[in-house]
């Protein structure tokens, strides 16, 4: 492959990551939205309630990862949903993302909102919200920028060691899990 091509591939892989940082900043704002004008429910409660369920889930989700339980065998197959355009192919993803991602953020997420609702200051509130979804995308913009042969590089190790890292992280969220249930919203007593 030429050398102008390879540079021409990894500028439109980079616009592909910031497209997706944009759609993860853009569904901050809209949750925010959502939940204060159209439903009129607190966030912070919503999440005071929600985030217990989510770390019961994943801690049970961990356990399948400790016992090597393949939980994709059991779950139903789909296709992802596709725009005709990769633009916002890229977008939908970074929205789709930002959902998953940011109820791993409970207590965060709320005091940024908080925050954005009770001060006055529009544009120091939304810099929050875009550093905040700069962070959440910048893995995905290194992943994307990186060079072909190298992503393929750590595809492979992560793939070559599929079990260790599972194992890991395993314990590592049910840890995380059993004290955010424990400690933080004592659901086991307290």
């Amino acid at each position: 492959m030429s050398a102008k091509k390879k540079k021409s591939d990894r500028k439109m892989l980079s616009l592909l990551g910031l497209i997706i940082t944009a759609g993860v900043i853009f569904f901050m704002p809209l949750l925010d939205l959502v939940f204060t004008k159209l439903l009129q429910v607190s966030l912070t409660r919503t999440i005071g309630f929600v985030s217990p369920l989510a770390f019961g889930a994943l801690a049970l989700i961990s356990l399948t990862l400790i016992f090597d339980v393949d939980l994709a065998k059991y779950l139903p197959r789909s296709k992802t949903p596709k725009a005709r355009n990769p633009y916002m192919t890229a977008f939908l993803y970074g929205v789709f993302f930002g959902a998953i991602v940011i109820p791993c953020q409970p207590a965060f997420i709320a005091t940024l909102f908080a925050i954005a609702v009770s001060s006055p200051g529009f544009l120091v509130n939304m810099l929050r919200f875009l550093l905040f979804g700069l962070g959440i995308g910048f893995p995905l913009l290194l992943f994307l920028a990186d060079s072909a042969k190298s992503s393929r590089r750590m595809i492979g190790f992560l793939v070559g060691n599929r079990r260790k890292l599972n194992l890991g992280s395993g314990v590592i969220v049910l840890f995380v899990s059993v004290y955010y249930l424990v400690f933080v919203f004592r659901v086991f007593g307290g």
